[in-house]
């Protein structure tokens, strides 16, 4: 990858069994801990930081926003802010970032609240390897083995959950967590503690400095922009934005708006044409998975050469933290469909209620268990029992089912690659990371976590902000917005609604990815194109990583011994 935290719990001598000095823009070392960062944003207000001093050492990688006090050397200042409160010093620093500390003989590395960057580690090589990109740590273990219970869910659902990754021996730092020489454990930033406030008010104000905190990057400055609610509000506050990219078919609904809201702001636009980019998994797409979670999200990876900007912004999660996607709510049949209520479900089952939240597509996964068992129930009942045993892991951070929910689509979710990917190639702010949202979703009950409270706080933002609505969301009420789905989709000579995003498995077909991805497997050209390019991604992923090579026949077939192997391996 192009930016890189990469170290291990040693000195520099067993920091250079893994690596040399040339790929990293900074290292500092100690005899506790060795650690190299690279990244084109070192030094820039709000990007990566590090500092060595007679206190210790300390970097910050990816982007981070200490307090006005650290704000003009913000590694200098958490190391400093470490030695007086120890762990407790990471509070206040605001991004999506590692940190890593070096004081008094003790080393750490902390995540951001949310993990919204991965920290893999591995104790494979005799010494603690850490580090962001998955395939560099698992580089240095010398007999990796693939889980099969990993591979069942990237399968099924298209996420690896929890803190496991594709092999034993490669783990993840846990969500709001940090590593040192010898533990893996959790702080307990992220805790939900509902509060009273004007939601909609709060939300509108705490964006406004969110978006003004990120607003002074360097060069020119770009938006990936779709017709919906989370990209549309960037657009209207950052007037430094110079031009918008969308991806999809020129005359495509989501495109015409998208050129709309564009000229409405007075920006540049560009639209990224479907075709075989938007969905082929090239080499550097799959690495950005990390080997955890598919690369069909990265949906603009192929067309780096027609973006032509420094930095890019983008609304990833603002549906997640901000819109109470992963709640459930009350539904309602209506012409055969269940259309949500704004009432939230009094108890609902968390299992049944996740299954959405992921990638999991009863029907296709029933069709890919056909191919190694005859249980009909087999698919369902394995995503079941994952999602079962991860969200026990939520009641530490909450006691409300519908917190609980939320939470674990957050601690688990799929979409980070598409970020990863814009990380790795400009300067990118996550917003929706920021601390003061990232409180207010902590504080906010269930039932105001709303797109209808979202709406209400952008519309403060910019009174303007529907001139040109969503193609698909034609009212603000749902049910209205949804009996006119139904009345298009059944009336002649009317175009129904159109899917947000290209049909991935027209452009599979059609550029005949079976005989580019598996020539010579053709009991996999039977499956769905989504579960196909998840096989891909997996088999791509430890092709970078091990000198093992994987047959894509034989990853379709470990789902059906998961189970039995790995508690065999626990037995032994």
């Amino acid at each position: 990858m192009n930016k890189e935290i990469f170290g291990v719990f040693g000195d520099r001598d067993e920091f250079e069994r893994f690596r040399v000095e040339r790929e990293f823009d900074v290292i500092v070392t100690s005899d506790v801990a060795t650690v190299g960062i690279r990244d084109t944003g070192l030094g820039i207000p709000g990007r990566s930081a590090s500092y060595s001093g007679d206190l210790g050492s300390c970097i910050i990688w990816g982007e981070a926003y200490p307090n006005k006090r650290g704000w003009s050397e913000p590694a200098r200042w958490l190391l400093e802010q470490y030695a007086e409160k120890g762990k407790d010093a990471v509070r206040p620093l605001n991004g999506s970032y590692l940190a890593f500390i070096e004081h008094e003989g003790d080393a750490v590395v902390l995540t951001d609240p949310i993990r919204s960057w991965e920290c893999f580690y591995t104790d494979e090589p005799g010494v603690r390897v850490f580090g962001s990109d998955a395939a560099e740590v698992a580089r240095t273990i010398d007999n990796s083995t693939m889980r099969r219970q990993s591979v069942g869910e990237f399968l099924h659902m298209g996420v690896v959950l929890g803190n496991k990754t594709l092999f034993h021996e490669l783990h993840r730092t846990p969500f709001d967590g940090y590593l040192t020489a010898t533990e893996a454990g959790e702080l307990d930033r992220f805790i939900y503690d509902e509060q009273e406030m004007d939601y909609a008010s709060e939300l509108a104000d705490r964006m406004r400095r969110a978006i003004w905190r990120r607003s002074r990057q360097p060069g020119k400055k770009g938006l990936l922009l779709s017709a919906g609610y989370d990209s549309r509000t960037l657009l209207s506050q950052f007037p430094e934005i110079e031009h918008c990219y969308t991806v999809g078919m020129p005359d495509a609904q989501e495109v015409k708006v998208a050129r709309r809201l564009a000229k409405q702001y007075g920006v540049d636009h560009t639209t990224l044409v479907t075709n075989d980019r938007y969905i082929m998994p090239g080499e550097q797409k799959v690495r950005d998975t990390n080997g955890i979670k598919e690369s069909i999200h990265i949906h603009h990876a192929g067309y780096n050469n027609e973006i032509e900007v420094d930095t890019m912004y983008h609304g990833l999660l603002f549906d997640t933290l901000l819109r109470g996607f992963g709640q459930k709510r009350s539904e309602l049949k209506l012409f055969g469909k269940d259309v949500p209520l704004k009432q939230l479900e009094d108890d609902p089952d968390p299992v049944e209620a996740s299954f959405d939240n992921f990638g999991y597509l009863p029907n296709e996964s029933r069709k890919v268990a056909e191919q190694y068992t005859t249980d009909p129930n087999a698919a369902e009942a394995f995503v079941s029992e994952a999602i079962a045993t991860e969200f026990e892991r939520c009641w530490n951070r909450t006691d409300a089912v519908q917190n609980a929910l939320s939470l674990f689509s957050i601690s688990n979710q799929p979409t980070i690659p598409f970020r990863t990917h814009l990380a790795d190639n400009y300067l990118e702010s996550f917003i929706a990371a920021d601390t003061e949202l990232l409180e207010w979703h902590l504080q906010t009950p269930p039932e105001y976590r709303t797109t209808a409270t979202f709406i209400r706080a952008i519309r403060q933002l910019d009174t303007d902000l529907f001139r040109h609505r969503p193609p698909d969301r034609p009212y603000t009420s749902t049910l209205l917005s949804e009996m006119e789905r139904f009345a298009r989709r059944k009336l002649p000579f009317i175009r129904k609604f159109e899917s947000a995003w290209p049909d991935r498995q027209q452009v599979y077909d059609r550029y005949n990815l079976d005989q580019r991805l598996f020539p010579e497997h053709e009991a996999i050209h039977e499956l769905p194109s989504r579960h196909k390019l998840r096989i891909n991604d997996m088999v791509g992923w430890v092709a970078q990583c091990s000198e093992t090579a994987v047959n894509p026949t034989d990853v379709l077939y470990m789902p059906a011994e998961a189970r039995r192997a790995d508690e065999m391996r626990s037995e032994n």
